[in-house]
């Protein structure tokens, strides 16, 4: 994330919030999370770069060197929260990473 050579995708990753997935490349579990209100995607991913969990209990403890990061979908900032969190929804269950990933909730 800090490194120069992703100036653009810093720039691009701050105009935009969304869903995302953070597969852990060791055992191929997965995490959904969502980026909305205040916090735009490069927020939410800059904090996995800046404690390798960004909050998340169930990435606490994994080595975030074995973390592949994906975008889901890309929503304006206008975009309403109950639009966001039903998708976030949407892709924990069709990756069903509340049963067999890393997500709790």
């Amino acid at each position: 994330m800090r490194e120069h050579r992703y100036a653009s995708w810093r720039t691009a990753l701050s105009s935009v919030i969304g869903i995302y997935l953070i597969t852990d490349t060791k055992d191929g579990r997965n995490y959904v999370g969502k980026a909305d209100g205040g916090d735009n995607i490069r927020q939410r991913w800059s904090a996995y770069a800046a404690n390798g969990h960004g909050g998340n209990v169930e990435l606490r403890g994994l080595d975030p060197e074995h973390f592949r990061f994906s975008l889901l979908r890309v929503f304006d900032p206008s975009t309403p929260t109950r639009t966001i969190d039903k998708s976030e929804s949407h892709f924990k269950i069709a990756l069903d990473s509340r049963k067999h990933g890393l997500n709790r909730n």
